[in-house]
Parts: C-alpha cells; sequence; structure tokens
C-alpha cells in the first residue's frame, strides 16, 4: 500500500519506520530534515509539500503536535486537500479535537476522501518497539482497508465506532493518566515529608494497590531527578485542555482533570513545560524546597 507520512518527530518517526519496515511504500514530509533523510534511508520517498505527498499515495496520515497543526496541514496552503485523490483515506494519528477532525472529514468528504481518527498510546517506547495501542474512529470498511498499515506499527488496535471516537478514547485515556501522575507526585512527597524512606516507600507502592503505569513513571524519573522529556507537560497540556472542553461541551463535572489542568499550569509558570511531564513532582519540591530522590 502506498502511505504518506506526515510529521515524523518523536511518535511519527517511529512510527513511520516502522511502517517502512514493514514493506509498504512510503513517502514522507516533514519540516526537519534529518528526520527525512532518517526515513529516506529506510527507503522512503520525500515530498516537498503535503500537497506533493496526498498527490502520490492511496493513504495519508499525520502526527502533528496541535489541533491548528493538523488544520493547516490537512487544509492551508499546499495542504493535504490539494493533492488528495478521490478514493484516498486520511488518517491522522495526533491526540485531535473530536470537534476538529469532524471539521477535516467534513471538508475532505467533497472530494471523495474518507477520514479515519486514530490516536495512538505507548509513548516513543512504544512507538519503536511497534507496541502502541491505535484506538480509531470512522468508517469501518476504510479501517478494514488500512489494518495492513495499522498493524505495521501498532498493537491492541481497535475500532471504536464513529468518526472522532478514536480521539474521546484518547483525550479520556490521557486525563486518567495525567490525574494520576498528579496523585503519585503529591503521595510520594507527603510519604518523604513525613520521613519515610522515598526508594523504601516506592517499593511499598509498586506492590500495593496505588501502583499503575503512571504512578512508575513518576517514581522513576523523581528518584533520579530525571526530568528528560519523553512527553512534555507542555503536550499534556494541550491534551488535557481537549478533555476539559469536551467536558465542557458535554456538560461533564471533571474536578480531578481542572486539578491537574492547574498543576500544570503552575508547572509551566515555574519554567517546567519542556521537562517531561513527571514534572509535575518539581511543582512540589520547588513549593516546598525539598527534593525527592533516591540515596547516592
Amino acid at each position: 500500500m502506498k502511505v504518506g507520512f506526515i510529521g515524523i518527530g518523536n511518535m511519527g518517526g517511529p512510527m513511520c519506520r516502522n511502517i517502512i519496515k514493514g514493506g509498504h511504500d512510503v513517502t514522507v514530509f516533514d519540516l526537519n530534515p534529518a528526520a527525512v533523510k532518517t526515513c529516506t534511508d529506510l527507503g522512503a520517498k520525500a515530498a516537498a509539500s503535503p500537497k506533493e505527498l496526498a498527490s502520490l499515495v492511496d493513504v495519508v496520515m499525520t502526527s502533528l503536535p496541535m489541533p491548528k497543526d493538523v488544520e493547516a496541514v490537512a487544509l492551508g496552503p499546499d495542504g493535504i486537500i490539494e493533492g488528495i485523490r478521490q478514493g484516498s483515506v486520511y488518517i491522522d494519528l495526533s491526540t485531535n479535537s473530536p470537534t476538529m477532525i469532524r471539521k477535516i472529514a467534513g471538508v475532505l468528504a467533497p472530494k471523495g476522501v474518507v477520514t479515519l481518527d486514530a490516536p495512538v498510546s505507548g509513548g516513543a517506547i512504544g512507538a519503536e518497539k511497534k507496541t502502541i495501542a491505535i484506538m480509531v474512529g470512522g468508517d469501518k470498511a476504510a479501517y478494514d482497508r488500512c489494518m495492513p498499515v495499522f498493524e505495521s506499527f501498532g498493537q491492541n488496535i481497535s475500532h471504536l465506532g464513529a468518526l472522532g471516537s478514536g480521539a474521546i478514547a484518547k483525550i479520556v485515556n490521557n486525563m486518567l493518566a495525567f490525574s494520576n501522575m498528579a496523585a503519585a507526585a503529591e503521595g510520594l512527597m507527603l510519604g518523604a515529608a513525613a520521613g519515610i524512606d522515598p526508594e523504601a516507600l516506592n517499593e511499598v507502592i509498586r506492590n500495593s494497590s496505588g501502583n499503575s503505569m503512571a504512578y512508575r513513571g513518576v517514581a522513576h524519573k523523581t528518584l533520579n531527578g530525571d526530568w528528560s522529556p519523553t512527553f512534555t507537560i507542555d503536550l499534556a497540556y494541550k491534551d488535557l485542555h481537549l478533555a476539559l472542553e469536551l467536558g465542557d461541551e458535554l456538560g461533564v463535572p471533571l474536578a480531578l482533570g481542572a486539578q491537574t489542568h492547574n498543576l500544570m499550569r503552575m508547572a509551566r509558570g515555574m519554567g517546567f513545560g519542556g521537562d517531561d511531564a513527571t514534572a509535575l513532582m518539581r511543582v512540589y519540591e520547588t513549593t516546598l524546597g525539598r527534593e525527592v530522590r533516591k540515596k547516592k
């Protein structure tokens, strides 16, 4: 299958490389020449614009940071809409607003293009290892048609229903993960402030009901004082904002999500926006003037 991939950064890059390794004919576009070269060295072709890329392939995929970026690439000047062919499928892998993906689909539909939203979960490591989960919304026949592409870069691939369902599932998942991170930071700081050795407390929690993937991430980063980003607070803030917008739209109270969003806002105000999302702990450390670290 001829696949076009736009946005080959921290997440998109490894996903795209796995699609290439899966034997598909891949064309790429990105503003970063080094990212493009990494893919062309594996056999992909490079396009000069999203418009050109869309004119060459059967399936166009995007993996971009913000909904506004997806809109610009899909519908803007020299965008996908100007080149995409009738009968093609457009798949957005970004964490996007369901409202935005439906808007884009409505504009592409008159051109004979089917749109799927297919956000992913599992982080850059999962993208490298081809273990990410893919949650898909949209036309089932198009989903089935694109399954060989999905299988080339992910696992636990789910069709969730109408267009926008994938985006909603991803927003809910991320809200749960980020709220869990905030609780993990708060709990670790409380224990440390009370005089419990953080490493001993971590062992207890990892083997008790407080354990989770999000907790383990916060504990590992905190105990090692390592805030190098795999997924930044700035991006997490954007994702959680999408959840709060959806809550407003549906009239659903999101008390924990809102509290976590405010904690992220504090972290960004303290200059930690570019740090890993687990660096929510730095708000507590900065406020209290103490660090939670393992013994050297």
